[in-house]
C-alpha cells in the first residue's frame, strides 16, 4: 500500500511539473531579446540627452512619421492646418493615446512637454523659434513662430519633439531617469548604469490584433568591437548593431545568422576652405571632384559596404532628387584628362616634371584632416592617392574629432574628410551653406544662401522642394565640395521570424520584430 502511495504520490509530482513545464513555456517573458550596443546613452530623458540611438529612442513614438511612400504624414497627429502666413500650425491629436503611467497624451501634456523642451533641450532649434504654444482644446493645440518653420514637420519625425509625460517629474522639472514615461512601443522597467538598460513593451502602445513579438529587451552595452563578436558568436547576444565591416563575411556564414542592410542617412564628403586661394578657381574645385574614384574606396575602405552620391543630399533627406544626382553623376564622373585640362586651364601645370602641378613657382600641395576612424584614415589615404594622379600633392593629418570641430570654424583647416547627416534638406543652409553658417566649408554665397533661406520658411513642400531643386543645382556646377557616399547601417541578427530597420531613422521597428518560435 505504502510503495502504491508512493509511486501515486511521485507520478503527481512528475506530471505537475511537465505542466509547470509546459506552461512557463507559454507565459510571458520567455520571448527576450539581447542587443548588443557599442556605448550607453547619456539619458534616456530625450531633453537632456546628446544624442538618440535604440536604446533610448524606443521609449518615444513620434509626432508625424513617414508613410510607405516616404511622404511624411501624421502620427501621434491625427491632422493639422496651417496658417496663411506659415507662422500658426494647428494639430490635432489622436485620442485615446496614453503614456506608460496612463495618463492621456492631450494637448495640455503637449503643451507642457514642449515648454520644457523649449526651456532647456540642446535639440531645442529642432522646433523652431517658437513665440507662442496654445491649447485650443482637449487634444488640439497650435504653435505659433517668430517666422515660419518648415523644417519642424520633417524635424517632427524624430524623437528629439516627442512629448514627455511632465508629470512624472519633480518640481524642478528633473527625474525622468527614475520614472520615465513616454508614449514609445517600449517601456524602461531597469538602469544598470554601464551595463544594460532593460524594456518590456508598454500595454499603452497599439500593437495590433497578435500583440507584440517579444517579452523583453535588453540593451548590453560592451564598447570592446571583439568581445561583442564574440558575445554574438557565443549565442549571448540576438541583435549586433553597426557590424564592424571586416566580420560582415565572417559572420554571414554563421549558421541561423542574418545580416539586415540599411542605407545611413550620414552622407561623408571630402571639403575644403573655401576662403583659401587655392579654392577660389571653380575649375580647381571641378577638376577634385572629377579626381576621385568613389567606387575604389567603397570597395577598399568598406568592403563594398556603402553607396555613391555625386549630388549634394543623401537618398534618405528630404530633398533629394534624383534628376540632380543624375546631373551631377553625369558632370563629375572619374576623368583624370578633364581633370588635368581644367587644371592646366587654371594655370596648374606641371612645369617641373616631377608629378605635382605647379602655378607662379608654387607647388600644389595642401593638408588634410581626418578623424582617428581607421576606416576614414583608410579612405583618406586611397583619396591622397588619386588627387596625386592629377598632379596635388596631399598629405594627411590625423586629428581628434573634437579638435576638428572645435578648430573648422576658425578655418585653419586646408581641407577636411567629414560627414553630416539629417532628415531634412534644410541642414544645406543651417550647416554647410548657410549665410553665416558655413563653418566647414566657408562657402558662403548670396545666391546659395538666399534660395536656402526661403526653403526654410516655405510651407508649400512643392514650392519647397523647388527652392533646394535649385540650390542643388547651383552646388552642383560650382563645387564648393565633393560628396562622397554613405555607409550601409549593417545588423546582425539571429533567432527571429521578424525584423525591422526604420529606411530613413535607422533605429529597429519594435512592432515589426517577432522572435522566432
Amino acid at each position: 500500500m505504502k510503495k502504491t502511495l508512493t509511486l501515486l504520490f511521485l507520478t503527481m509530482i512528475v506530471f505537475a511539473l511537465i505542466l509547470s513545464g509546459c506552461g512557463k513555456k507559454a507565459k510571458k517573458g520567455d520571448r527576450e531579446i539581447i542587443v548588443a550596443a557599442i556605448s550607453e546613452p547619456d539619458s534616456v530623458d530625450v531633453h537632456r540627452t546628446s544624442s538618440m540611438g535604440d536604446a533610448n529612442s524606443a521609449l518615444y513614438d513620434a509626432l508625424m512619421k513617414y508613410d510607405d511612400d516616404g511622404n511624411i504624414v501624421g502620427n501621434l497627429v491625427k491632422e493639422y492646418t496651417v496658417s496663411p502666413d506659415g507662422k500658426e500650425v494647428t494639430f490635432e491629436l489622436k485620442e485615446g493615446v496614453e503614456f506608460h503611467s496612463g495618463k492621456p497624451v492631450n494637448a495640455e501634456a503637449v503643451k507642457a512637454s514642449f515648454e520644457r523642451l523649449m526651456e532647456s533641450s540642446p535639440f531645442k532649434t529642432n522646433a523652431g523659434d517658437i513665440s507662442k504654444i496654445e491649447v485650443v482644446s482637449e487634444y488640439v493645440f497650435k504653435l505659433t513662430w517668430n517666422e515660419p518653420f518648415a523644417p519642424f514637420f520633417t524635424n517632427s519625425t524624430s524623437n528629439y519633439l516627442s512629448p514627455i509625460d511632465v508629470s512624472v517629474l519633480d518640481s524642478n522639472g528633473e527625474g525622468f531617469e527614475k520614472n520615465p514615461s513616454a508614449t514609445g512601443a517600449l517601456k524602461l522597467v531597469e538602469i544598470k548604469r554601464g551595463d544594460s538598460l532593460v524594456y518590456e513593451p508598454s500595454d499603452k502602445y497599439d500593437w495590433g490584433p497578435d500583440g507584440p513579438g517579444f517579452d523583453k529587451v535588453t540593451f548590453r552595452f560592451i564598447p570592446d568591437e571583439e568581445t561583442r563578436i564574440l558575445e554574438f558568436k557565443k549565442g549571448n547576444v540576438d541583435v549586433l548593431g553597426s557590424v564592424p565591416y571586416q566580420y560582415i563575411e565572417e559572420l554571414e556564414k554563421e549558421e541561423g545568422v542574418t545580416i539586415v542592410r540599411v542605407p545611413n542617412y550620414v552622407l561623408s564628403y571630402l571639403g575644403w576652405n573655401n576662403k583659401k586661394p587655392i579654392f577660389q578657381d571653380v575649375r580647381v574645385r571641378q577638376a577634385i571632384a572629377m579626381a576621385i574614384d568613389r567606387d575604389s574606396i567603397i570597395t577598399n575602405t568598406f568592403r563594398g559596404e556603402a553607396k555613391p552620391v555625386f549630388g549634394p543630399l543623401p537618398p534618405a533627406t528630404f530633398g533629394y532628387n534624383e534628376k540632380i544626382e543624375e546631373m551631377a553623376r553625369n558632370k563629375y564622373a572619374r576623368d583624370l584628362d578633364k581633370a588635368k585640362q581644367l587644371l592646366s586651364e587654371a594655370g596648374w601645370k606641371d612645369t617641373n616634371k616631377d608629378g605635382i602641378v605647379m602655378k607662379d613657382g608654387n607647388p600644389f600641395k595642401v593638408d588634410m584632416w581626418v578623424d582617428n576612424d581607421p576606416a576614414n584614415q583608410r579612405a583618406a589615404q586611397i583619396i591622397q592617392s588619386q588627387l596625386r594622379e592629377i598632379g596635388i600633392d596631399l598629405s594627411i593629418s590625423v586629428k581628434e574629432s573634437a579638435t576638428i570641430i572645435e578648430q573648422t570654424p576658425q578655418g585653419a583647416h586646408e581641407m577636411l574628410l567629414w560627414s553630416f547627416g539629417w532628415l531634412d534638406a534644410d541642414v544645406l543652409n543651417f550647416l554647410l551653406f548657410g549665410d553665416g553658417k558655413s563653418t566647414r566649408l566657408h562657402y558662403e554665397v548670396e545666391e546659395i544662401y538666399s534660395l536656402l533661406e526661403k526653403g526654410a520658411v516655405e510651407m508649400d513642400q512643392e514650392k519647397r522642394l523647388k527652392l533646394y531643386e535649385d540650390a542643388q543645382k547651383l552646388l552642383v556646377e560650382q563645387s564648393p565640395w565633393v560628396p562622397l557616399y554613405v555607409k550601409e547601417n549593417i545588423t546582425a541578427i539571429r533567432n527571429f521570424e521578424e525584423f525591422e530597420i526604420h529606411p530613413r531613422r535607422n533605429l529597429i521597428i519594435w512592432q515589426n520584430v517577432k522572435v522566432a518560435k
